[in-house]
């Protein structure tokens, strides 16, 4: 009897399957998405320990003093994951795309991309529903408010509209940053929609949440999406992964990761990259380019078919690499 194509891939994805994760509380719900995506794919993963989970304590986790850029970017991350999968302790990592190193060490490749949950930034502020109908989000913040976080990104944006305001570095997973605001010890922070709604803490008593347009504040590239990698040459859990795929959130990965790629700039650099696909196959890519302290920002736009998203970043990561001072990508 020849086996249906589902019973194929059940065959060919026999378990046990290793599922190499952080262990911050976020990363934890998004390697769950993960799984459960996976098991409707290949049902023989339903069976009893036939996925493990490989919880990695990470470079950038462990050290939570000091910047990320101080200790040398994204990719502390990542950094464990990457072996665990090198050294055949786990079969996939789960990453946040957002966190994850533009060029990944060799033998790891980019396995899928699950579908983007919301993409934008929020602020986050100290006070109660039926303060934030004053018209503008950040006449929220008195002046010389203390705004927490650990984003150039978010910092240079900020700053270019609200230059009085005091940046602390604040660190940790979405529940310290909350509980450190609550506690007062920062006034405001940026935080990702995304990671609130997985989270479940869109309503949080004593916090406003407030979405900024991604026009205004543009988000880091991938920002929304889990991203799972897997070793280059296991051919087979690559082809598994192909099945998970979100194609169109894979289009705007493409776009928004061949912006960083054209700009190589510093882990330093605030770069933002926004793409979003329009109806009949367009593709609208939003891209930023600012110093840590705002006093430079630049922000371009390219629109083209989303068949050439990867050209469309890279033409658009050329444009900003142009009109912005040298000294930005040294």
């Amino acid at each position: 009897m020849i086996a249906s194509d589902r019973e194929e891939r059940s065959i060919r994805c026999a378990p046990p399957v290793r599922v190499a994760t952080r262990g911050s509380p976020l990363a934890l719900i998004q390697t769950q998405a993960f799984i459960e995506r996976l098991r409707e794919i290949c049902p023989v993963l339903h069976l009893s320990g036939s996925l493990v989970r490989h919880i990695v304590q990470t470079t950038g986790d462990r050290t939570q003093a000091r910047s990320l850029a101080d200790m040398g970017g994204k990719g502390l991350f990542a950094k464990e994951i990457h072996e665990a999968l090198i050294e055949g302790r786990a079969d996939f990592g789960v990453h946040s795309l957002k966190d994850l190193e533009t060029f990944l060490p060799p033998g790891i490749a980019l396995g899928c991309v699950l579908r983007r949950e919301d993409p934008r930034d929020a602020l986050v502020v100290r006070g109660e529903p039926g303060s934030e109908s004053c018209g503008d989000l950040y006449c929220l913040l008195p002046t010389g408010s203390a705004v927490g976080s650990n984003s150039a990104r978010r910092q240079a944006q900020l700053l270019h509209e609200r230059p009085d305001l005091r940046m602390k570095l604040l660190r940790g997973n979405v529940h310290t940053r909350l509980g450190k605001l609550l506690k007062g010890e920062v006034s405001a922070t940026l935080l990702a929609m995304a990671g609130l709604r997985r989270s479940g803490l869109l309503d949080v008593p004593g916090a406003l949440i407030l979405p900024l347009a991604p026009e205004r504040m543009v988000p880091a590239a991938g920002q929304g999406m889990i991203a799972i990698t897997v070793r280059e040459d296991d051919t087979v859990l690559r082809e598994l992964l192909a099945l998970v795929e979100d194609a169109e959130s894979r289009v705007l990965a493409t776009a928004e990761r061949a912006l960083l790629v054209e700009l190589n700039g510093s882990c330093r650099t605030p770069i933002g990259s926004h793409a979003r696909l329009h109806p009949k196959g367009h593709l609208h890519l939003t891209g930023l380019v600012a110093r840590a302290d705002g006093a430079f920002l630049l922000k371009r736009s390219i629109r083209g078919e989303a068949s050439a998203a990867a050209f469309l970043g890279t033409e658009l990561g050329r444009e900003l690499r142009a009109e912005s001072p040298a000294d930005i990508f040294g």
